[in-house]
């Protein structure tokens, strides 16, 4: 497995508990990004290293940068339709360019005119942008908020094919976690190394509300 992974209750301490944060492992040439699939999809990708196949390219897909906000969304795996848990290295260039023309999927004021102005930017973008409460392993709320970014038409092909550096299946690491979990053991649990991303683009940073 490529990720970096480090205890759970060491990252914990460094990382900030409130605000809005995109949660990542990255470095200057890559991010990784998570999403959960049923078997057919998600074993192709992992062995053809792009998405295809039963894979629709005709409808919005959300990725999501911070492992445990994935997991909180599949169940740890255990979801049905959720089973294949895929670590996606993704070119940070591309991730970066899905936000700088992304528009958030609910109406901030401080941002349009109007009602009508946001729902026509809506319409414009095939790439949404939405903030939601974090969550701990167990899957309680955290004041942090996590990013989910969602995307469809020429972000969607682009994505499944040309943005990917690889795919990973990391379900049975998945698995192995959730048990440390469900027995209450967290002093053991292992996690992919994540912090904060910013960007060099402060414009974007600020549209992002990131901290």
């Amino acid at each position: 497995m490529k990720l970096q992974l480090e205890k759970y209750i060491e990252q914990k301490k460094e990382w900030p508990h409130e605000g809005y944060h995109i949660m990542a492992q990255y470095n200057e040439e890559k991010i990784v990004v998570y999403q959960s699939y049923r078997p057919a999809i998600g074993h192709f990708a992992a062995k053809n290293q792009y998405f295809g196949g039963a894979f629709s390219l005709d409808r919005m897909s959300w990725i999501k940068p911070n492992f445990l906000w994935m997991m909180f969304r599949n169940g740890w795996g255990t979801k049905v339709g959720q089973e294949v848990v895929l670590a996606i290295h993704l070119k940070r260039k591309a991730f970066e360019s899905y936000l700088q023309n992304a528009v958030y999927s609910s109406f901030r004021p401080e941002l349009y005119d109007s009602y009508d102005a946001w729902q026509a930017d809506v319409q414009r973008s095939n790439v949404r942008l939405q903030w939601d409460p974090d969550h701990n392993p167990n899957g309680g709320k955290l004041q942090r908020r996590a990013i989910q970014i969602g995307l469809r038409k020429e972000y969607i092909a682009s994505y499944a094919k040309d943005d990917i550096i690889e795919i990973e299946d990391i379900s049975e690491f998945v698995k192995e976690q959730y048990e440390f979990v469900t027995s209450n053991t967290l002093e053991n649990l292992m996690t992919p190394k994540e912090k904060p991303l910013v960007f060099d683009d402060e414009k974007l940073n600020q549209y992002l509300m990131l901290e």
